[in-house]
């Protein structure tokens, strides 16, 4: 999957002279956390709810609620946000932008186009893909298993499913506690938690967690 099947468009921005008490208002009208910040069609930064939140003046201790609402208020978005910003392409596969997210300690990436900003891809977003891939709104037979890191062993255990009568709602695979072996996590429906322990024990080694839900 790209990045242009999954990002956030169109994109809210907002200019580097935005107060920071405006900028913070928009983001929470929207519903957003983070934002491109942009000047004459240029991207120049991005800034998120927490940059703004801990936007203050360093001397508020000493002043009145209402001075230091004031200085707040003089607060521009250019002071505080982030001016080395990441940006990738939407034909960038979805699993290189969550590795560039990981990688930077960045919650998401504005996504541009001969210098245009596009999109936006979030940590959010690729929660909502998580949750597409492990079938966690459908209902079925989870299943955590071992299967041996030999060729033909995921065929095998997908055979058995659908010799059992069963199909998958989901299926992923990750690396092993060893070199020998990998972790499986698949969801079927149309068999119960009995008939896929059957099913598969001849070609796993272990089952780690089974549940239905």
């Amino acid at each position: 999957m790209l990045v242009k099947r999954r990002m956030s468009q169109p994109v809210i921005t907002v200019p580097p002279d935005m107060s920071v008490p405006d900028c913070l208002k928009l983001m929470q009208r929207e519903h957003i956390r983070r934002t491109p910040v942009v000047e004459n069609g240029r991207l120049v930064g991005i800034v998120s709810d927490k940059d703004l939140l801990n936007a203050s003046p360093s001397t508020a201790t000493s002043l009145s609620i209402w001075e230091i609402n004031y200085l707040v208020s003089r607060i521009l978005v250019k002071d505080v946000m982030t001016k080395e910003v990441l940006t990738i392409t939407e034909d960038m596969p979805i699993e290189e932008a969550a590795r560039i997210m990981v990688d930077n300690k960045v919650g998401g990436l504005p996504v541009v186009n001969n210098g245009d900003v596009i999109g936006l891809i979030t940590e959010t977003d690729l929660f909502k893909m998580l949750l597409e891939l492990m079938g966690a709104r459908e209902q079925g037979v989870r299943v955590t298993c071992v299967v041996p890191e030999k060729p033909g062993e995921l065929a095998a255990l997908t055979q058995a499913i659908a010799n059992a009568g069963g199909s998958f709602l989901a299926f992923g695979q990750f690396s092993g506690e060893s070199s020998a072996n990998r972790i499986v996590t698949f969801k079927v429906r149309r068999l119960d938690e009995t008939a896929v322990r059957a099913a598969i024990g001849p070609v796993i080694t272990e089952i780690i967690d089974i549940r239905s839900d």
